[in-house]
């Protein structure tokens, strides 16, 4: 699907889903992170680039859980993840929109869980390179967990722990040949509804991640 229709789509309140292709599991369970290896920190600033040239292959499943663990796993064993929130709200949550379906990253227990049937990249946002990428990720801000952060600010909060966790992704793309490009023009409230979100849920930002496509 083309941008200019997604816009047209989106204006009339109609950009949905597309049917799930494959199996849509209850849940995946990931297997354990790769903890070590990479390259260099300094090397990976230096690779790391936004990029809007995706190939359609998946990633195998050890390589997408290195990623999300990468972007906002538990790495302590007191519950803390890889990027910061102010008082430990942990508010953001990550959703993998994938061709069999949109799932939930479980950090505790380092598994994905259903929430939609259905393909979502093309909700995800208004380029068109979303619909035939491998995954797209939503992070979404639920404001409920941030009773201690007075209203006025938890947005501005919220961004910049979802920026964090972005960033994260950015890195780890860099350091395995990965492409990524973190997008804030999307159709949120499409989005939201596909996701079945709260109203206490706040869709911020969509990152696209998979292998660069090859160049002829």
């Amino acid at each position: 699907m083309n941008t200019l229709t997604k816009l047209a789509l989106g204006m009339m309140g109609q950009l949905r889903p597309k049917p799930a292709r494959g199996d849509s599991a209850t849940s995946i369970s990931l297997p354990p992170p790769t903890k070590h290896g990479g390259i260099p920190l300094m090397e990976a600033l230096a690779r790391r680039r936004s990029s809007r040239d995706f190939s359609g292959t998946s990633l195998p499943l050890p390589l997408l859980s290195d990623l999300l663990w990468s972007a906002y796993g538990v790495n302590r064993p007191d519950g803390g993840r890889t990027a910061p929130s102010a008082l430990n709200a942990q508010e953001i949550d990550v959703f993998v929109a994938l061709p069999s379906g949109a799932y939930l990253y479980d950090a505790a227990a380092h598994q994905l869980r259903l929430v939609a049937a259905s393909d979502l990249r093309s909700v995800t946002g208004y380029q068109d390179f979303v619909d035939s990428a491998p995954l797209d990720l939503v992070y979404v801000a639920d404001h409920s967990r941030m009773g201690m952060v007075p209203v006025a600010q938890r947005e501005a909060y919220a961004s910049a722990a979802a920026g964090a966790i972005a960033q994260n992704v950015y890195l780890f793309a860099a350091s395995n040949a990965l492409a990524t490009v973190i997008r804030a023009w999307i159709d949120r409230a499409a989005i939201a509804d596909a996701l079945g979100l709260t109203h206490d849920q706040q869709v911020l930002l969509s990152q696209t991640v998979g292998y660069p496509k090859a160049v002829p």
